[in-house]
């Protein structure tokens, strides 16, 4: 559509004309219940009235409003009215001879969303209930209200919304019903992108947070907690509000400025694209943090994870908001390393850090070494830049980074950094300058050189020891190697610790010395360590202080495969997992070699997260990095020693939950399958493992897949499980199933139709995307080149973005869909910059499998 996409300089052109004063939001989704319209006959609608007061600094020029909607009815600036058909193209309102007070009403037929984005409305199948929600980032409240929708034009905002009688809505304010409205206090000056408003019968509970500071003033700040009414049952809301509480204490304590934005509701809503989103006031969570059936501790942490990581955003992202998606970084990064911060300093979770090492620098990690990997602070040209770059360099990288931050400049500099940067920009937008600014006077380093090496520039680091003993078996000389990819050959600056670690008498591989260090250039010697005994195992980056891939000496990966379960500490655990992971997908290390660490030392691993995620990166080595001759052996190997560790793991423990979803998703032998049969039926007992709905639903899968479950088994487990919950594993257990027919319809409906929410086309996309099957799915290889420009001119940017992701053919693994993905990139040098970029991503995925699977097939059986 013309216009949907504002750019950069569309951006900065309009903040330099004008500043918003406030808006007035009416909504009316009395129109969300009942029939709908007919086939043929467009979008369930709601009516939107938006009053928009604002100034222009240049009387007589021109600019535009945003808006996507179906019609409009009525526009009028400064008294006068506007005809919709001239001024109005589907995605902007023109706005002629402006004055230098404004005043702009737009009367519009606002659709409601099936994809999450904009206003939500979902179904409930178990009971029929109709809830809605709203999610905007980076740019979707156009789809609700009329507005200026960039991050730099702050204003307060008013919602009134009209509901059905026996509804609640809550938005950023609180909010009383008078007369059948809703109104809710006015906001303060914040963003289009963080405004909110849920709608429903939702289940709601309450709390308070109260608060008294050192100069003996007194915040009291109400709590609520809602989701829809059939997860009530399964509602928590008393760890959410503790963890909440946790957080807001540990919040004022370190950034000295009280939360400012009254209330504190949190939301968990169906078909959330997102993990959460902080609207102030009213954050958002996809309800699936909300647990149906038994999870382990890893679960309950990432979920508390969230909540800190969205409140952390109230003060960074909220309170002071960055001028363009540039500087994204400054609330997602902040908030990342936020959440992990708070999550060790505030709550139960105190090994948030080991998950932090193990799982999120995972993901940054691989982000950085693909072709479009950027700097932490970004060049990004418009929108559609902008929704892809919520990724792991934004989140995971910066955030590691920020941990490298707080080791150079200490982390009383760093707090009080923050703390004048609420103080000096609040309710305001900042660039990257701005925050450089006050840590340089908090710390007196220069924070533009380590700006410029670690926010400016892309890529990561990987860093080697080399050990020379002396003639008595003792360190002559430690030094540290850096190196870096040719494509962005930076060497950074790191603050590192080196660990050194023997086995003991007892065999427990432990850490004897330690010196923290600067590593700069090619090649760093630690003369701290030399005359320490002949270690067995050197762990750069022990503690995890900075953002790198570990790699080790020739005697320390002996030891790892030897001995890696004798490493006592946890932490260390965790970075040699990591660093060993890294090996394997930079084709190091053969695939079968990890898997078989996985399958000898996984039972030792004390902490579930880790875990859990080897079990994730044992079953991705399997699917990408195995040699395809030698898949089939593996896999047995896999499951059968997930059999082993489940019926082995002590009765009823989060570790037999987690082996038993594992033994689930590697099961593929004909006995494997019986046994998941039995579990399921009850001819099979494993002392201890309660086989709840959710666990029913993850050995229905592999089953399904299998062709051990039909379409009846199916139906049947919905009728037990007729929930919203219950109909997406449905779903995707459905399109698992192995028949070029269930294929093709699978096919059709995510590809053709635009039929299915958003939570199902994710579904069907997992179903139908089942490696085992790539003889089945090889027809649809060419078919996907053929479609994907199509789908992404037709669909909503987030269904397009499941679509080109999710089928990108990574099934048919071989150097023919390598080569039709270079001719597609070839072919369409002129495509959407954003599809580009993803399949660009998954054809750097492939020939990393390929060159993976190259490693493993050389390696000696």
């Amino acid at each position: 559509m013309p216009g949907e996409n504002l750019s950069r300089d569309e951006a900065r052109e309009r903040a330099a004309l004008l500043s918003v004063d406030g808006y007035e939001v009416s909504l009316d989704v009395r129109s969300a219940v009942g029939e709908g319209p007919g086939e043929g006959e467009g979008p369930r609608t709601f009516r939107s009235v938006t009053t928009i007061r604002f100034r222009c600094n240049e009387p007589g020029a021109s600019a535009f409003a945003d808006l996507i909607a179906p019609s409009v009815t009525a526009v009028s600036l400064n008294g006068r009215d506007l005809d919709p058909g001239e001024v109005f193209d589907g995605a902007r309102i023109a706005l002629e001879d402006l004055a230098a007070d404004n005043e702009l009403v737009v009367d519009a037929q606002c659709a409601y969303s099936r994809t999450g984005e904009g206003l939500h409305r979902f179904v409930d199948p178990e009971d029929g209930e109709v809830y809605l929600y709203t999610q905007y980032e980076p740019a979707d409240a156009r789809r609700v209200f009329a507005g200026f929708e960039q991050p730099d034009l702050k204003a307060p905002f008013r919602f009134e919304v009209r509901a059905p009688e026996d509804w609640t809505v809550w938005s950023n304010g609180a909010g009383e019903r008078h007369d059948g409205v809703w109104r809710f206090a006015e906001t303060k000056p914040i963003s289009t992108y963080i405004t909110c408003v849920v709608a429903g019968p939702y289940h709601y509970v309450t709390d308070s947070y109260e608060r008294e500071f050192a100069d003996g003033t007194r915040l009291e700040i109400p709590l609520g907690a809602l989701c829809r009414k059939g997860l009530a049952k399964h509602f928590d809301a008393d760890d959410v509000f503790l963890v909440t509480k946790q957080g807001l204490d540990f919040f004022h304590d370190r950034f000295d400025y009280p939360y400012p934005f009254g209330k504190y509701d949190q939301a968990f809503v169906p078909e959330y694209n997102l993990g959460a989103m902080e609207n102030p006031g009213l954050v958002t969570f996809r309800e699936e943090y909300i647990f149906r059936g038994k999870v382990t501790q890893a679960s309950y942490e990432a979920r508390a994870n969230t909540v800190l990581h969205e409140m952390a955003h109230m003060w960074f992202g909220d309170l002071v908001t960055m001028r363009w998606w540039d500087d994204l970084w400054l609330k997602e990064s902040f908030a990342d390393f936020m959440g992990a911060f708070s999550l060790v300093g505030a709550t139960r979770f105190t090994d948030g850090w080991i998950t932090f090492a193990n799982r999120r620098k995972a993901w940054a990690y691989r982000a950085d070494q693909l072709p479009s990997t950027h700097p932490v602070t970004a060049d990004i040209r418009d929108l559609q830049d902008a929704k892809l770059n919520f990724d792991g360099i934004t989140y995971a990288k910066g955030a590691s980074v920020l941990k490298q931050l707080v080791a150079y400049v200490g982390q009383d500099a760093f707090l009080e950094g923050a703390r004048r940067y609420f103080k000096r920009h609040a309710y305001g937008n900042t660039r990257l300058g701005d925050l450089l600014a006050v840590l340089e006077e908090t710390s007196g380093r220069d924070m533009g050189a380590w700006a410029r090496s670690w926010l400016q520039t892309a890529g990561v680091n990987a860093l080697t020891p080399q050990v020379l003993l002396d003639a008595e078996g003792r360190i002559a000389e430690l030094a540290v190697v850096q190196e870096a990819a040719e494509s962005h050959p930076e060497l950074r600056p790191h603050r590192v610790a080196v660990g050194l670690y023997q086995r003991s008498q007892v065999g427990a591989l432990e850490r004897y010395a330690r010196a923290e260090a600067d590593v700069q250039g090619a090649r760093t010697v630690i003369a701290e360590l030399a005359g320490q005994d002949a270690p067995d195992l050197v762990l750069v980056n022990d503690d995890d202080l900075t953002y790198c891939k570990i790699r080790f000496d020739e005697n320390s990966l002996a030891t790892l495969h030897a001995h890696l379960g004798a490493l006592t500490d946890p932490l260390a655990r965790a970075l040699c997992w990591s660093a060993l992971w890294n090996l394997t997908r930079d084709a190091l290390l053969p695939a079968r070699d990890f898997i078989d660490l996985v399958l000898r030392f996984a039972d030792g691993e004390s902490d579930i997260g880790v875990l859990q995620m080897l079990h994730a990166w044992a079953d991705s080595a399997l699917v990408h990095y195995v040699a395809p001759d030698r898949r089939a052996e593996a896999a047995r190997a896999l499951a059968q020693g997930a059999l082993a560790e489940l019926r082995q793991a002590e009765p009823g423990s989060e570790h037999q939950l987690a082996w038993a979803r594992f033994y689930a998703s590697t099961a593929s032998a004909p006995a494997d399958l019986e046994m998941l049969k039995g579990l399921l039926d009850g001819a099979e007992e494993i002392a201890g493992l309660e086989v709840d709905q959710e666990l029913r639903w993850a050995f229905l899968e592999p089953l399904a897949a299998h062709g051990a479950a039909d379409e009846k088994a199916l139906a049947d487990e919905l009728a037990r499980d007729d929930t919203a919950s219950g109909k997406r594993h449905q779903v995707r257990c459905l399109a698992a199933r192995p028949s070029a027919a269930v294929k093709a319809q699978a096919w059709a409906q995510a590809v053709e139709s635009d039929t299915l929410s958003n939570a199902l086309v994710e579904a069907t996309i997992a179903g139908f995307d089942r490696p085992a099957q790539r003889e089945l799915l090889a027809p649809f290889a060419p078919k996907y080149f053929e479609v994907i420009e199509r789908v992404w001119a037709q669909r909503s940017i987030q269904i397009a973005m499941h679509v080109v992701k999710g089928l990108f053919p990574a099934w048919q693994d071989s150097p023919e869909t390598l080569e039709a993905a270079d001719a597609w990139l070839a072919a369409h040098t002129d495509a959407a910059p954003a599809l580009r970029r993803l399949v660009l991503e998954s054809r750097d995925d492939l020939a990393r499998a390929l060159r993976g699977q190259a490693c493993d097939a050389a390696a000696v059986s």
